[in-house]
């Protein structure tokens, strides 16, 4: 793939690879979110003794990266988000930004000297040449109720991009595996300017029906409250634990007064999205 064209300002530019992991250029910055390289038929490992098996091909390999990433924004450490390809390829001096609880972990474990873990509501920024963006963890839940402290903490991101020490032009949320729960209006208050969220979908089960990422009606719920300009859906059918279809989604934002625009971004497709003037 050709990387190196350069974009328009206040433009960014997005390819999706499957599952949660995204490729997201804006100006001379490249993010990858949630790293995940497993082939289909391989088993990702999900904690306390769960596997599940991929139903999907990556669009890409980790190989197939640019020669340049600036960071990866990194939801939770599962193996579905954070795999072991990602783990043996990936340069140990990349930057990550995460959890506390991933940071430690790629740190002590892994040798990912540059993870940085933030508390929820605490920021980091990159600086380009020509672009910054800001990183604010936000907040999310992977299970409902004490059932969350079998699932590694989570957080939703808000990325802010816009010209080196200039105003905010694009702000872009990622949900993160998060059910919807009163966090979700706390950043429909404190974010009240959303132009994409890409909301991570699939209605996962663990043994017993116990539901752990949003299924279609959520994820319509989430929007609802969040109101960004416009919807992008990842994290569907790529594993066995995926009950939720894509295709229950899209029926929901076809509902009256559905608050956003879906962009639809098919695996190994790019999209733009361009900041309001």
């Amino acid at each position: 793939m050709e990387w190196e064209a350069p974009l328009p300002g206040g433009v960014a530019e997005i390819t999706f690879i499957g599952n949660a992991t995204l490729l997201i250029r804006y100006g001379d910055l490249t993010l990858l979110t949630d790293p995940n390289f497993l082939h289909r038929g391989q088993y990702a490992y999900l904690g306390k003794g769960l596997f599940s098996r991929r139903l999907t091909e990556p669009a890409l390999g980790v190989r197939d990266l640019p020669p340049r990433l600036d960071a990866v924004v990194l939801s939770h450490l599962h193996g579905d988000h954070w795999d072991r390809v990602a783990r043996r390829n990936l340069d140990r001096s990349l930057p990550v930004i995460t959890t506390p609880h991933a940071s430690r972990r790629l740190q002590g474990l892994y040798g990912f000297s540059r993870a940085t873990g933030l508390p929820t509501w605490h920021h980091h920024a990159l600086l380009g040449a020509d672009a910054q963006v800001r990183v604010t963890a936000l907040p999310g839940r992977h299970g409902p109720g004490p059932a969350r402290r079998l699932l590694p903490p989570v957080m939703g991101s808000l990325l802010e991009f816009g010209p080196p020490g200039g105003p905010v032009r694009l702000r872009i949320y990622l949900t993160g595996d998060t059910l919807v729960f009163p966090g979700i209006e706390e950043i429909a208050r404190r974010c009240p300017e959303i132009h994409l969220a890409v909301v991570h979908l699939g209605g996962t089960r663990l043994p017993g029906g116990l539901l752990v990422t949003m299924d279609a009606a959520q994820g319509a719920r989430l929007v609802r409250t969040v109101r960004p300009r416009q919807v992008m859906p990842v994290h569907y059918e790529d594993y066995t634990v995926m009950r939720s279809p894509l295709s229950d989604f899209l029926a929901e934002t076809r509902r009256s007064q559905f608050p956003a625009d879906v962009l639809m971004c098919r695996r190994g497709e790019r999209v733009r999205i361009e900041a309001p003037a």
